[in-house]
């Protein structure tokens, strides 16, 4: 036996309307046709389904009758929600960034917005960390792409950035302490491997003087003369003094911003990401503080 969802349509609707005419008018058929499709139905299921002497107050159902009823309304409620469902906007596809702790602040928030804003059909979700920390995420899958601080490497990627580092103090106060004071981020931190190296090289010890996990407590520590620091030129701040190899601070060579990904395979969503990336992550950079360079693989060609 299969119940078909018209003909219990047109049953349920002669016994809410209580005739055949006024079901007909509820759902735009013929009364000859509701007629034939409620013999049609009973016919299906062996069983009249609606008492056929006149009664006073509209139709009367029989035993099967009512039996049937509340199944046809279940029935064509579940009908109804799935087409509902079915013309429901598709539910937008999740990318997951990770973005270093201490790069470009508003100007990457402000990129980001811009991407969700020309991407609706995708669901950004954004996490900052240390880039030790987004190199295990990636590698655990709990992020797609990450963009990351790294000495500079050939390592695949889908786009890397020249870093332009400078030495930093507080405007006043002598440079000539050893050991030397040090403001600085948390170990694993590229620029803070990149100074206890340098100053090592010099002869010279060095002392962690203060320590922050974010880059505003650095850049504060460093104008209150807290300690010396090693940063990208673009979170030098206008109260900090740069230091030069006079001072007994070697000039730094660049580190590298990257945009990687655990496997050149991207889905759709990380593509497009990838892709805006690569195309405007220059346009947050101060010029000279960080100059595209070629990525091994154009994130056009990934597929």
């Amino acid at each position: 036996m299969e119940l078909d969802l018209d003909l219990l349509r047109s049953f349920v609707a002669v016994v809410e309307t209580g005739g055949f005419t006024r079901a007909a008018e509820r759902i735009h058929l013929t009364q000859s046709t509701i007629s034939q499709q409620i013999k049609r139905l009973e016919d299906s299921v062996g069983h009249s389904l609606l008492v056929r002497e006149r009664a006073p107050g509209g139709v009367q159902l029989t035993e099967e009758g009512e039996v049937l009823l509340g199944y046809a309304r279940r029935l064509l409620s579940i009908s109804a929600e799935a087409e509902a469902a079915l013309r429901r906007p598709a539910a937008a596809k999740t990318v997951r960034l990770g973005v270093p702790e201490d790069f470009a602040g508003r100007r990457l928030i402000d990129l980001l917005s811009g991407f969700s804003r020309a991407s609706p059909h995708l669901r950004l979700d954004t996490v900052s960390g240390w880039s030790f920390e987004l190199r295990r995420l990636l590698d655990n899958g709990e992020i797609d792409l990450a963009l990351i601080k790294r000495e500079p490497s050939d390592a695949p990627c889908l786009g890397r950035w020249e870093e332009t580092l400078a030495w930093v103090a507080g405007p006043s106060g002598a440079l000539d302490a050893d050991p030397v004071p040090l403001a600085m981020f948390p170990q694993g931190c590229i620029y803070r491997q990149r100074a206890t190296r340098a100053i090592e090289a010099t002869g010279r010890m060095w002392r962690i003087a203060y320590t922050s996990q974010g880059l505003i407590g650095v850049q504060a520590a460093v104008a209150s003369g807290l300690g010396i620091s090693l940063l990208p030129v673009d979170a030098v701040l206008p109260e900090h003094r740069l230091l030069r190899a006079a001072d007994g601070f070697a000039e730094q060579p660049p580190s590298e911003l990257a945009l990687i990904a655990p496997s050149p395979r991207l889905d759709a969503p990380a593509r497009d990401l990838a892709a805006f990336l690569a195309a405007n992550i220059g346009s947050i950079l101060h010029g000279s503080v960080a100059r595209p360079k070629e990525a091994r693989r154009p994130v056009a060609a990934l597929r």
